[in-house]
């Protein structure tokens, strides 16, 4: 199965433009952003469980990040509620499940090898520090490598400088209104920006995104 594998090309995919997709798991769906493979794939998805459902216990061969959007997601380490991060770093394994139901973003099997970091984040707990920019205030989560993770929020009116994306990136709005000269993104919208891409973002109404970058080189 190939989605949006080529990433050489800027994708947008806005709530809506994707059905939800069962898993082999009842009350388990996906709505498939980006995937090289089949049921074991490189693939970034939303993924929604119905209340009391649960995955089979599997390894991550490829690595697993994941972060929580709405509900309780569940697993053997513990509960992770909603505006939680967490990395689950090659060969580790899980058999997760959410009891009143939740719904995650995740990426699969994209880890160096060398990344070992396996952690969890609750961002509500966490403290913002200021941005590159007046109005933007940034909360890293991750970096390995060219690689980061961080969540940035912009404040009403916020306007950047055009950005640029050596290694490319991707941003999932999280809350308001994500901006840039290509159009409006509101809550779920998922971009890919491809290696050395730019734009020029910018927030009327404010928004809170997750922004991963530097993980999409040219061989990706």
């Amino acid at each position: 199965m190939r989605i949006n594998a080529d990433f050489s090309k800027r994708v947008v995919v806005r709530p809506g433009d994707v059905d939800w997709v069962a898993s082999p798991m009842p009350g388990v769906e996906r709505r498939m952003l980006d995937r090289v493979g089949g049921e074991v794939a490189r693939a970034t998805s939303i993924v929604r469980y119905a209340p009391g459902s649960k995955f089979a216990e599997h390894v991550h061969g490829g690595g697993e990040e994941f972060f929580v959007l709405d509900g309780v997601f569940s697993d053997e380490s513990g509960d992770y509620p909603a505006g939680t991060y967490v990395r689950n770093p090659i060969g580790t394994r899980h058999a997760p499940h959410s009891a009143d139901g939740c719904t995650i973003f995740v990426k699969l099997h994209q880890f160096d090898g060398k990344d070992a970091a396996h952690f969890a984040i609750d961002t509500r707990e966490a403290d913002f520090r200021p941005g590159p920019a007046e109005g933007l205030s940034v909360l890293p989560l991750h970096a390995f490598g060219p690689e980061s993770v961080a969540l940035v929020r912009w404040e009403p009116g916020t306007e950047s400088t055009a950005c640029r994306y050596p290694g490319g990136a991707e941003i999932l709005v999280l809350d308001g209104v994500f901006q840039d000269e290509h159009g409006d993104y509101p809550p779920g919208s998922w971009i890919r920006q491809p290696h050395f891409s730019g734009h020029r973002p910018f927030s009327e109404r404010g928004c809170l995104v997750y922004l991963k970058s530097g993980h999409l080189p040219p061989d990706a």
